[in-house]
């Protein structure tokens, strides 16, 4: 067993597949294939099955992966450390993004950060704020980007950006041409809402309650697993939904849909830079939440609060 192997290991399981991972770390389905085949004879124990095209971890994989994870920070955390050691901003960080930030703020940000600090490697995980939040805490994040405070001791978090949401429709609904609707009118409707968890939904809540109004208010016919799949159904006829009007901003240049303010509700969130309390930040992710603030905060970006 060697290092390698388990990163190996790591990939196919973070992939659920021999051929993804082999194409992501630019080896051989075969060799990848070998390696496997040596941890499984090393310990004794199958690690995956195979399901068709994809593999699932066994229970004695699960195991390993717990482990293999600490082990991999560890090797990430020496080689911060030693490029801190010698002065240099280098090594990889390990970035979550919560839906918005994710999918439509970080990946225009990443290009310009590596060109500025070319020894960077980003890894950037994308999920739910619970999920990322949880991440961090257990160590497999250094930092994240999320759309809703989890209230957790062990958590820091900084303000970066604010985000306005508002009801999205069809660009033909009756009230695409409105600028404003009363709340009561959001329950004649049919609503589509995120998945417990994230922050978009979690942001709603906080709205409604505190107008002394709960989700169970509304007329929700479909809970959905991302913003882009509510985007598509909402395109669709499906329904409305309340969404950041950052996720939505090449659809209302188009004209594919449109936005809606409510009358007595304040949709506005805040995205912050989330940390564990309780874990030195290293020289990149410092260097990395200096740049993003920097840059966020420029009037030609549009997201500057």
């Amino acid at each position: 067993m060697d290092l390698w192997q388990l990163k190996i290991f790591f990939k196919v399981a973070e992939l659920k597949g021999f051929s993804k991972a082999a194409d992501a770390i630019n080896i051989t389905q075969p060799t990848v294939s070998a390696h496997i085949r040596d941890l499984e004879d090393h310990f004794g124990c199958r690690l995956f099955d195979r399901m068709g095209k994809e593999v699932l971890l066994t229970a004695a994989g699960e195991f390993l992966l717990g482990h293999v994870k600490k082990i991999l920070a560890s090797c990430d955390e020496a080689e911060t450390a030693m490029s801190e050691f010698s002065g240099r901003i280098r090594g990889r960080l390990r970035l979550g993004g919560s839906t918005i930030p994710g999918n439509y703020i970080l990946p225009r940000l990443l290009s310009g950060f590596t060109s500025q600090y070319p020894g960077a490697r980003i890894a950037l995980r994308v999920s739910d704020t619970r999920e990322i939040a949880n991440m961090i805490l257990e160590g497999s994040l250094d930092m994240g980007i999320i759309g809703a405070r989890i209230e957790k001791a062990r958590l820091v978090y900084k303000k970066l950006i604010s985000d306005e949401m508002c009801v999205a429709v069809p660009a033909d609904h009756r009230w695409a041409q409105k600028k404003m609707i009363d709340v009561d009118e959001l329950s004649s409707e049919p609503f589509l809402i995120r998945e417990r968890g994230s922050g978009t939904l979690k942001s709603l809540e906080k709205s409604l309650a505190s107008i002394g109004m709960d989700t169970s208010g509304l007329n929700i016919t479909t809970e959905l697993g991302s913003t882009e799949s509510i985007i598509e159904g909402i395109k669709a006829g499906l329904g409305v939904s309340v969404l950041s009007t950052i996720a939505i901003k090449e659809d209302l240049e188009s004209g594919k849909l449109a936005a809606v303010k409510v009358s007595g509700l304040d949709l506005k969130r805040d995205f912050y830079i989330t940390v564990h309390r309780h874990k030195s930040p290293s020289p990149l992710c410092t260097a990395f939440d200096e740049y993003i603030t920097e840059r966020l905060a420029r009037p030609e970006t549009g997201y500057n609060s």
